[in-house]
C-alpha cells in the first residue's frame, strides 16, 4: 500500500519544503521507497535536490496540463523527484476549464504508485487548485506550524478547506499530524506557542519539534537534505524521529479528526 501525503500550510515560511525532503530523505533511510512531488511554482523542493528549475524542461506542470506521464519527468536524486518550474504559476489558469481539474494530480500519481511506499507531496503556500490536487490525491496531511502565535490560528481555515474536500473529493483524507517548526527554547513566546498548540489540539501534535538551526539554510546551498550535508548532527536526528513517529502511528493518525476547536482570543496566553 502507498501512502500519500502532502505537507500543507497556507502560510508561507513554516518550514514544509524542508519537511519534506528531509521526511522523504529519513523514510528513504529506513528502506521506503519514496517519491516526493514539487507542487510550488517557487519550485524550492527542486533547488534543494540540486535542480535548476530554469533548466527543467518538463516539469509537473506538463503532467497536471498537458497530461503527460509523471514517470517521463521523474528525476533520482537522494530520493525520486517530480520537479516544478516556473510553468507550474500558469498552471490554475490553465486548469480552470478543465473536467476534473480538482483530480489531475490523483490522476497522474496512478500510474507510478505501486512503485513508492511513500510520496510525499510540497505545497504551495496557499490553499488554491493546486493544494485543492495534493488534497484529493492525498491519505493524510501533515501541517508545519512555525512555533508563533499568528502561525496557530491558520489551523482553523486550513481544516475548513479539508471539510469542504472530504465532502466532494475525497472522504478519507484527514490531518495525520501537526509539526511544529522554527521553535527557539530560548524565547517565552516559542515555548508558549508550543503549549498553546499542544493544549489545543493535543494527540494531533507530534512528538517531534523542528528547532531553529542554520544547518537547514545551508544544506539546500549544497543541493542535499539534511541527513547528507550533516547526517550526526541534531537536525537531521529530528526529521529521523519525525520519520519514526509516521512509521509507526505514534500520530494518532485515525483518532480525533473532527474540527479543530478555535485558538483563544490575540493575548490570553502570549
Amino acid at each position: 500500500m502507498t501512502t500519500v501525503l502532502a505537507f500543507a500550510n497556507q502560510k508561507g515560511g513554516v518550514a514544509k519544503t524542508t519537511s519534506t525532503l528531509n521526511t522523504g530523505v529519513a523514510l528513504r533511510e529506513q528502506h521506503h521507497r519514496v517519491l516526493a512531488i514539487d507542487l510550488d511554482p517557487q519550485a524550492n523542493l527542486t533547488m534543494c535536490q540540486g535542480i535548476d528549475p530554469d533548466t527543467v524542461t518538463r516539469s509537473i506542470f506538463d503532467v497536471l496540463v498537458n497530461r503527460a506521464p509523471i514517470e517521463d519527468i521523474i528525476t533520482r536524486c537522494e530520493i525520486d523527484i517530480a520537479p516544478a518550474n516556473i510553468d507550474l504559476a500558469g498552471a490554475e489558469l490553465a486548469l480552470s476549464s478543465a473536467i476534473g481539474r480538482e483530480r489531475s494530480l490523483e490522476k497522474a500519481l496512478m500510474s507510478v504508485k505501486h512503485r513508492y511506499d511513500y510520496i510525499l507531496i510540497d505545497t504551495p503556500p496557499s490553499l488554491g487548485l493546486l493544494t485543492i490536487n495534493a488534497f484529493a490525491a492525498a491519505d493524510g496531511v501533515i501541517v508545519p506550524v512555525q512555533c508563533e502565535y499568528l502561525s496557530l490560528r491558520g489551523l482553523a481555515q486550513l481544516e475548513r478547506t479539508l471539510q469542504m474536500i472530504r465532502e466532494n473529493l475525497n472522504p478519507d483524507v484527514y490531518i495525520t499530524g501537526i509539526l511544529p517548526t522554527m521553535f527557539d527554547a530560548r524565547t517565552i513566546h516559542g515555548r508558549e506557542a508550543i503549549e498553546i498548540l499542544r493544549e489545543t489540539f493535543g494527540d494531533r501534535v507530534f512528538d517531534t519539534v523542528v528547532r531553529k538551526t542554520i544547518k537547514f539554510a545551508e544544506a539546500p546551498v549544497q543541493g542535499r537534505s539534511i541527513m547528507a550535508y550533516d547526517p550526526e548532527g541534531d537536525a537531521a536526528d529530528t526529521y529521523r524521529k519525525l520519520a519514526k513517529e509516521l512509521l509507526n502511528g505514534t500520530s494518532s493518525e485515525h483518532e480525533g479528526r473532527g474540527s479543530f476547536e478555535p485558538l483563544p482570543a490575540y493575548g490570553a496566553h502570549i
